[in-house]
């Protein structure tokens, strides 16, 4: 399992369970076992079995690309939780705002490059993953 910005949470409970099949990442998190920006997974096909990312694609530039490396990466009959906060029926993306204001405004928070919507269980299916909402 790789943990994508990893908290203080959950990991203690993975690191239970899984041992030494838990693997834990962020870039800005010290902690972290590996120090890693989703933008370069530099891991070799199909290599997970689980993936759980929270709270991470509305700051990264192309989600959509960012979502492919996890499939890339995930083996075919692993799983994955990839959560975003759902603010509307339609995800809302404008790169031409990059002040923190402006982000602010668009998105909801200074940091977010785009808005998910109710269609994000569609863009994940686009790129492959089979969604079940819970």
């Amino acid at each position: 399992m790789i943990h994508i910005a990893t908290g203080p949470c959950l990991e203690p409970r993975f690191k239970k369970w899984l041992g030494e099949k838990y693997l834990t990442t962020d870039l800005f998190n010290p902690h972290a076992m590996v120090t890693m920006n989703i933008t370069n997974i530099e891991y070799p096909d199909q290599s997970f079995d689980i993936i759980y990312c929270s709270h991470v694609l509305e700051h990264v530039q192309d989600g959509k690309k960012e979502i492919r490396k996890f499939s890339r990466v995930l083996k075919d009959n692993g799983w994955s939780i990839l959560l975003v906060p759902i603010y509307a029926e339609k995800t809302f993306e404008d790169p031409s705002k990059i002040e923190p204001a402006e982000r602010l405004k668009a998105f909801g928070q200074e940091d977010h490059v785009r808005r998910y919507g109710q269609d994000y269980i569609n863009i994940l299916q686009e790129i492959g993953f089979r969604v079940e909402v819970t």
